[in-house]
C-alpha cells in the first residue's frame, strides 16, 4: 500500500505522451478551477503505475477503465463540504482580502475570515460554491488566533 501525505494538493490519472524528445501529462482543466494548481507554478509529482493483471486483454482493461454510461459528462465533481458541516483544517495561506485559506479535498478551497497561516481551528462551513466555501471559526486549535 502506497502512503500518502496529507499535503497532497491533487490527485488525478494521467497517460503520458511523447512530445518530441520529451514526455508530457496533460492535467485535467477541473484541477486548475479547483486551485489545486496554477499555470506557471512548479510541483513536485508523484508517479504510481496502474496495476493491470497480465492475464486480461488490452480491450478488457481499456472497457474496465472506461466510466459507466451513468457516470460519463457527469458534469465537475461536486465540491467536498456541505452547508453547516463542522471540520478541523490548517491555514496555509492569506488571500488578497486578508482571509486564511485552507485547502481541504481535491485542493478544494475554504475561505476563513480572520484566521492566519499556522492556524489550526475548528470551522463550520457557511456557505458553498462550486469551486470555494466560506466558513467562520467556531473553535480555535492550539495554534490558533
Amino acid at each position: 500500500m502506497v502512503e500518502v501525505p496529507e499535503s497532497l494538493q491533487s490527485l488525478f490519472s494521467a497517460t503520458v505522451e511523447k512530445r518530441g524528445e520529451t514526455y508530457t501529462l496533460e492535467v485535467p482543466q477541473t484541477e486548475i478551477d479547483h486551485g489545486a494548481i496554477s499555470p506557471g507554478e512548479t510541483y513536485r509529482i508523484g508517479v504510481l503505475t496502474q496495476r493491470q493483471s497480465s492475464t486480461k486483454t488490452a480491450d478488457e482493461r481499456t472497457a474496465q477503465e472506461q466510466p459507466a454510461p451513468s457516470e460519463r459528462n457527469s458534469g465537475p465533481p461536486t465540491p467536498p463540504v456541505t452547508e453547516g458541516e463542522v471540520r478541523d483544517v490548517t491555514i496555509e495561506t492569506v488571500g488578497d482580502q486578508g482571509d486564511g485559506i485552507a485547502k481541504v479535498e481535491r485542493g478544494y478551497v475554504v475561505i476563513i475570515p480572520g484566521a492566519q497561516p499556522g492556524d489550526e481551528p475548528t470551522i463550520e462551513i457557511d456557505q458553498v460554491q462550486e469551486n470555494v466555501a466560506f466558513a467562520s471559526v467556531v473553535d480555535t486549535g492550539p495554534q490558533s488566533l
